[in-house]
């Protein structure tokens, strides 16, 4: 199974890209989480540009595509979507791959409300298969990425965490017999 993780922060240091970096760190055997974090590297969408798309977006389109399903993270920006993750799934709605992809958001702050509910509302718009009920929120912002491995490591993070992978992986597979959440290895 391949999970794609998408920030919607281009900062290097950014809390969310860190929390999707200790999601795939914890991925069982069979169970690719690729994080994907070169928002800034896609240009503005354009319509005109949709037909023949330049290599970046070719190159996203053809990741959304492979994959099994979407975990997003991202920060808020003046109480909304930062632009970048609005582009990146502005590209992607003229095409099938995302009509009944399998998506959910982990968020790494205590806030941000506003940006969650325009998120739920764009990508349920998107995909058929967005789960708004499967979230989960840690409370990260401030931090270094090592900061945030290190939070998401106490023992009742690390459960939460793997219980939303637990069920994200159910959700994109529910021929999955997932009895990850309980284990205790890796």
């Amino acid at each position: 199974m391949n999970i794609l993780a998408i920030s919607g922060s281009t900062r290097a240091a950014s809390t969310n890209t860190a929390l999707l970096h200790a999601l795939a760190a914890i991925a069982p055997t069979g169970v690719t989480v690729a994080v994907y974090d070169q928002l800034a590297s896609l240009p503005v969408f354009s319509a005109d540009l949709d037909a023949a798309p330049p290599q970046a977006v070719m190159d996203f389109k053809q990741r959304v595509a492979a994959t099994d399903g979407i975990v997003f993270s991202s920060p808020e920006y003046v109480r909304s979507l930062p632009g970048g993750l609005k582009n990146a799934i502005d590209w992607l709605v003229s095409g099938d791959a995302v009509i009944a992809k399998p998506m959910a958001i982990l968020h790494g702050s205590h806030r941000g409300d506003d940006m969650l509910d325009a998120l739920r509302m764009v990508l349920a718009t998107v995909s058929s298969g967005f789960s708004p009920d499967l979230f989960t929120r840690f409370p990260l912002i401030g931090k270094t990425p090592a900061q945030v491995s290190e939070t998401l490591a106490a023992p009742e993070n690390a459960v939460q965490l793997r219980a939303f992978l637990s069920r994200f992986i159910a959700l994109a597979n529910p021929r999955t017999n997932n009895s990850f959440a309980g284990s205790s290895h890796r």
